[in-house]
């Protein structure tokens, strides 16, 4: 005869502390189980919280579709979870938490007060209420052993020593590779590669990339901002794909907002090619005819910068780029110089360190993952969050998949759970 077992003795283990590993923990809970969720850091949530540190953007308030085109590859993976527990939804969860929010002139949603540390406050609070029990300081060693009537072992690293905990159900939210510091540091890949599991390499997404600077750009223009350009690149398909907006050239290259929004891009290009090929128009405002007959107008005794400051209003580090990339025989030309000013070529060579990257690509592919995201070598084991192989750009998108992900991964261990 089979036995029922209660859900309510059984044992689900998260490990991870962030948005998906919360999330999942808050499904489980709600649907009657117990809930420990466990964190090699000292505290929950501190990726979240660094994030928050400029501006807390919780999500974004654009239509469902074009917000979905927003994971381009994993578009159709990401999908059912989003629409489960979308932008709107998350707005709901956040108000009933008792934190109040905004959508900004560029359509970002906001806690009213800007802030991280209230909601996850808030959110921990409600959490322990619900009976999950957190354990900090304690380092998953990577071990997965199968145990009687589907039941798992798993090991962790503590200040007091090793500990082993058995599970009926696994959730894995343990995050990519960047902010090693705060947690994600993708130790987890060889581990579940081990396993048997299907990991994409992880790398850097929302991040800066090396350029060739010369030494007189590096010292004179390291840290100016880039204002009111364009920035191009060409995709696998050959589709050239355009933003306009602004970024900062650093000593090293260039990063910031515009260029986050390309970096996937960018960083496919130097991973077939060896290096990408940023296009920049320093004067979106003008058309090439215009800017083709300001230049060509005679500069009397002008010189050269204050001949284009005058007439396409290029100076300080637009003109610095325009220098450092442009032979400087063509500026002789106005044809060729007219161009550069409207498609600058900028040579890419590498991505910044994953470590420094806002977000991490890669992870496990949902190919090895069932609907619930469950890993089909690994019955009652889930993964959700940064961990699976996608990645999309700031605004928003980043956190709302995490927390998607990770209450589809929590209600995935629960139907697994009540089906045994």
């Amino acid at each position: 005869m089979l036995e029922i077992v209660p859900m309510q003795s059984r044992r689900v283990v998260v490990i991870g502390g962030g948005p998906a590993g919360l999330m999942a923990a808050e499904a489980l809970a709600l649907g009657g189980v117990c809930v420990e969720l466990f964190d090699a850091m000292p505290s929950m949530g501190r990726k979240f919280l660094m994030a928050g540190k400029g501006g807390m953007n919780i999500t974004h308030s654009e239509s469902i579709e074009p917000f979905l085109a927003r994971y381009a590859g994993r578009q159709t993976q990401l999908a059912p979870l989003i629409e489960a527990f979308g932008p709107s939804a998350l707005r709901n969860w956040i108000h009933a938490l008792g934190i109040t929010t905004f959508v900004g002139s560029s359509g970002r949603v906001f806690p009213t007060d800007m802030k991280a540390a209230p909601l996850l406050r808030a959110w921990l609070h409600r959490l322990r209420d619900a009976g999950v029990m957190f354990h900090v300081r304690h380092r998953w060693r990577g071990d997965i052993q199968p145990m009687q009537a589907g039941r798992y072992r798993l090991h962790f690293a503590t200040p007091d020593g090793e500990r082993h905990v058995d599970a009926d159900a696994v959730v894995l939210a343990l995050g990519g590779a960047s902010w090693a510091r705060l947690g994600s540091d993708g130790a987890w890949v060889p581990w579940l590669r081990d396993q048997g599991v299907d990991v994409a390499p992880l790398q850097s997404a929302n991040c800066g990339f090396d350029a060739n600077w010369s030494a007189h750009l590096r010292e004179r223009f390291a840290g100016e901002a880039v204002k009111a350009v364009t920035a191009s690149c060409v995709d696998a398909n050959g589709i050239l794909k355009m933003r306009q907006g602004e970024f900062v050239v650093t000593e090293n290259g260039v990063e910031g907002g515009l260029i986050y929004a390309l970096s996937a891009l960018l960083r496919e290009q130097i991973n077939t090619q060896g290096s990408a090929t940023l296009l920049l128009d320093l004067a979106p405002g003008k058309d090439l005819a215009r800017v083709t007959a300001e230049v060509a107008h005679p500069r009397g005794s002008r010189s050269m910068s204050s001949h284009l400051q005058s007439r396409a209003g290029i100076k300080g580090v637009k003109m610095a780029l325009l220098r450092e990339c442009l032979p400087a025989e063509d500026f002789a030309d106005a044809h060729k110089l007219a161009a550069a000013i409207k498609t600058l070529p900028v040579r890419l060579r590498a991505p910044r360190p994953i470590d420094e990257a806002i977000s991490s690509a890669g992870g496990v592919r949902f190919e090895s993952l069932d609907e619930n995201l469950m890993i089909r070598k690994l019955p009652g084991v889930f993964c959700a969050g940064e961990m699976l192989d996608w990645e999309a750009p700031t605004g928003g998108y980043l956190l709302t998949a995490c927390f998607a992900s990770g209450r589809a991964a929590g209600l995935g261990a629960l139907a697994h759970l009540a089906a045994r």
